[in-house]
């Protein structure tokens, strides 16, 4: 049974990802009444990223709330930054609601003043609201017969269950190359399917030339100008220049990345641009999006270009949208809110 609320929040965020946690983090910096929705775990996306994953920035430029983040080498691990942002929400005492989905949102009365979040669990009133869900939950999908198959996987955890094993990594940016590196590196026997000429130009710099020398010395066979054609139990057909190739094949690893779940923002009744990148309609000033009071956080803005934002890019939104928030209420401004500095009281040291 849904329960009903009675009260009327000032702040419904949907999504506890970095983002989301930037924007509960400034709410409760300005006393906002606020609560943070999150359909899975803490940091949900993170925690699905690959077990032995390395960030590409430095943890410094991935700190948020005034909370140091130390990590024991130049790049963060992914391990290290699940215990970060759950020190982030401590230390923060952050009103988080996990494994809670958001089902649909309406507008209460004709004013739009006040929205309604049902979920799978309650039902919240609240003024505003932050869509803060990012993209790594919708993968890029290759809509090709056999992509069904339990073979194909479009998340890569780790090397080991490839050992010993045919794998036919798709795709050619950082994620791909990872992967096919990592379960070569463990005795798997790799083959790439690349749809461009070449190694995507922005792979980073650490890792493009081992991928190309181990392409170059044949350790790891790419056909490039290749898509997938086929799936088989045993096989995979690919389309190369030279037509059709069918090889032998254990497990196809979909590197195809990933996209926002367009059907929920949707949903929501956000509306997307019909350009190239289907970014959703806000305002680049305040980040409100085409429903007055509801705003966009995080890589989600973007649409398609996924490589655009970065976690490191986007740790200004929250303030943004709050300071906005603030300006719309009677009798605050951005410029004399009282903003308090301070951690809790309750948690003096991190």
């Amino acid at each position: 049974m849904t329960q009903q609320a009675t009260s009327i929040k000032d702040l419904i965020i949907i999504g506890a990802g970095p983002s989301g946690l930037c924007c509960a983090i400034e709410a409760a910096r300005y006393g906002l009444d606020y609560l943070v929705i999150e359909k899975g775990v803490l940091v949900n996306s993170i925690y699905h990223f690959p077990t032995n994953m390395t960030f590409f920035s430095t943890s410094d430029k991935l700190e948020i709330g005034q909370v140091p983040f130390i990590a024991h080498g130049d790049k963060p691990t992914r391990r290290e930054a699940l215990e970060y942002y759950r020190r982030i929400a401590e230390f923060w005492q952050l009103h988080i609601k996990l494994y809670e989905c958001v089902v649909q949102l309406t507008a209460e009365g004709e004013s739009h003043r006040i929205y309604v979040v049902e979920t799978d669990k309650a039902r919240y009133r609240t003024r505003h609201v932050v869509v803060a869900t990012g993209f790594y939950d919708q993968p890029n999908f290759m809509d090709v017969p056999g992509e069904d198959l339990p073979k194909v996987r479009h998340y890569y955890d780790e090397a080991h269950p490839y050992i010993g094993q045919k794998v036919l990594v798709v795709g050619a940016a950082n994620s791909a190359c990872d992967v096919a590196l990592e379960t070569w590196y463990k005795g798997a026997e790799v083959t790439m399917a690349i749809r461009g000429a070449g190694i995507y130009p922005k792979v980073k710099y650490w890792i493009r030339p081992n991928i190309e020398n181990r392409i170059k010395e044949g350790s790891i066979k790419a056909y490039f100008h290749t898509t997938v054609e086929v799936i088989k139990p045993k096989s995979v057909v690919l389309r190369t220049p030279q037509g059709l190739l069918e090889i032998e094949n254990d497990w196809v690893l979909a590197m195809t990345g990933y996209r926002p779940n367009y059907d929920f923002l949707c949903k929501l009744g956000i509306a997307i641009r019909q350009d190239e990148a289907r970014t959703p309609v806000f305002d680049p000033a305040t980040f409100e999006s085409n429903l007055p009071g509801v705003y966009l956080a995080g890589v989600v803005q973007a649409g398609l270009n996924t490589s655009k934002l970065f976690i490191e890019n986007t740790r200004h939104h929250g303030e943004v949208i709050v300071r906005h928030i603030l300006s719309k209420q009677k009798g605050l401004s951005p410029e004399v809110a009282p903003r308090s500095t301070a951690v809790p009281h309750k948690r003096e040291q991190a």
